[in-house]
């Protein structure tokens, strides 16, 4: 008898200005820590959830400036790039096709896949339609411009909203697929 294997989710957790930015023009996140919100923010209930991160080049390299620490010791860690990088044992570089290893990844045994940013590699999950929920925290700073996380050409992707959480000042809003629900 075949064992089925359940899909596993692609999640873009993640925080923005009430505009609708993820970081400064210069990738600046420091804002972020600015805010008082509740504990770890919901954080460590979702990463319980999850055995497999992928994130861009840029976000990448934001790493090392926040932390001598990799943030994701237990978790198998994806960076996609076109750049040549240098090797690190925390993470895989892929310079594959987005959807195709996506999928791949999706059809294998494991718990669910963040994708931890930046937002043009959000934007390539969004055009590709492989994004399955969304848990997007606001916080309460309008930066005025930055880095945004949804950019203009992106197709029409209905969800629907799961649930609505307060950390301190922070509100996080976890959207799902229909069908997923």
């Amino acid at each position: 008898m075949e064992t089925i294997v359940k899909q596993r989710k692609v999640i873009l957790y993640i925080a923005i200005s009430m505009d609708g930015f993820i970081a400064r023009e210069n990738g600046d996140i420091e804002w972020l820590t600015a805010i008082e919100g509740e504990g770890d923010n919901g954080y460590g209930d979702f990463i319980q959830g999850i055995d497999t991160v992928i994130m861009g080049r840029s976000t990448y390299k934001q790493l090392g400036t926040l932390s001598d620490e990799f943030p994701y010791p237990e978790q198998t860690c994806y960076v996609f790039t076109s750049s040549a990088m240098k090797e690190d044992p925390n993470v895989e570089f892929v310079r594959e096709d987005i959807p195709a290893f996506v999928r791949k990844l999706q059809q294998q045994e494991g718990s669910d896949i963040w994708l931890v940013g930046g937002a043009g590699l959000a934007e390539h999950f969004m055009k590709a339609d492989l994004i399955d929920e969304y848990i997007i925290s606001t916080v309460p700073i309008v930066l005025g411009q930055g880095i945004p996380l949804f950019k203009g050409n992106l197709p029409e992707i209905p969800f629907v909203l799961k649930e609505v959480r307060r950390y301190g000042q922070i509100a996080q809003c976890h959207y799902v697929r229909p069908a997923s629900e």
